[in-house]
């Protein structure tokens, strides 16, 4: 039987528990620049970071990296999967309770990497699945960025979201709406399943309901299971994955990202004794979701 390979904890925000065979790196220096958001100067500079820390992209597992307030670092890991492993196409499939394709005039961040993703000529199609915050609602409409709908290379899957604007804007391939998480997730375990592709798995566990796991942000319904048979149906098919969503008290040094972040509704300043308790659910589920990956 093959090893799996090692874990990488990208150690930017000291959230993430022990992990079995890791290799962790301190990249705690980063926090105030990346953590939200950052200029793509910035985002260029960290990627190349990236490339003095980490193995080749195929000598390393999944990478954790912490707060859902570092989303946008899947985007240039995955420019490094493309760049290391030349003429691969690449379909990329996202748990996550947000679009992460809103609009954000200051470069990129947590809530607008996926529009810089889809857009990637090398990248099939860009699945972002479990969505039910309102971000994909009429209210929000004007905030998501339509190229990628309207091109045919991004899908917002959701649950309990009123979509209908896409359609009326003709963009009603990039929506697929359901009233339950469980038709959801059959549906795209079978759309995965049907049409296999080399893929890019990450996970922003603002998805789960808070039952499952605590973390900063607004969270969604899918359960474990639901989680596991997406993966499931990935068998094969997963090329690298990673995994945020952690739960970490931080407060910005940076005026401006503390307003964003305060109309973002999150909460980052979490007293010792909560955060402890939820860091230590989320150590738990990081080692089952580890295991179904490496599987």
């Amino acid at each position: 039987m093959t090893q799996p390979l090692a874990p990488v904890v990208l150690d930017i925000d000291r959230s993430v528990g022990a992990l079995p065979g890791e290799l962790r790196i301190d990249l705690a220096s980063w926090q105030e620049l990346v953590r939200f958001g950052c200029g793509l100067a910035a985002m260029r500079r960290f990627g190349q970071a990236l490339d003095t820390s980490l193995p080749a992209a195929d000598r390393h597992g999944t990478v954790f990296f912490g707060s859902g307030d570092f989303h946008h670092l899947s985007w240039p890991l995955i420019l490094r999967q493309l760049r290391q492993q030349p003429g691969r196409r690449l379909r990329v499939v996202v748990l996550d309770n947000h679009p992460d394709n809103m609009r954000f005039p200051f470069g990129v961040h947590c809530g607008s990497w996926v529009r810089q993703v889809a857009l990637l000529p090398q990248v099939s199609h860009v699945h972002v699945a479990g969505i039910t915050s309102g971000d994909i609602g009429l209210a929000h409409a004007w905030e998501n960025y339509l190229r990628p709908l309207a091109a045919g290379k991004l899908t917002y899957w959701s649950c309990g979201v009123e979509t209908g604007w896409g359609r009326r804007l003709g963009l009603g391939r990039g929506f697929r709406s359901f009233s339950s998480l469980e038709d959801l997730t059959q549906a795209l375990c079978d759309t995965l399943a049907a049409s296999p592709e080399p893929t890019y798995f990450s996970v922003d566990k603002d998805v789960f309901a808070p039952e499952v796991v605590r973390t900063n942000w607004d969270q969604g319904r899918m359960t474990e299971a639901q989680a596991m048979a997406i993966v499931q149906a990935l068998r094969g098919q997963i090329v690298a994955s990673d995994v945020t969503g952690e739960v970490s008290s931080y407060r910005y040094a940076t005026a401006w990202k503390r307003w964003l972040s305060a109309g973002d509704g999150q909460d980052t300043e979490i007293d010792a004794r909560t955060l402890q308790a939820w860091q230590a659910g989320q150590g738990d589920f990081n080692l089952r979701l580890l295991a179904a990956l490496g599987a």
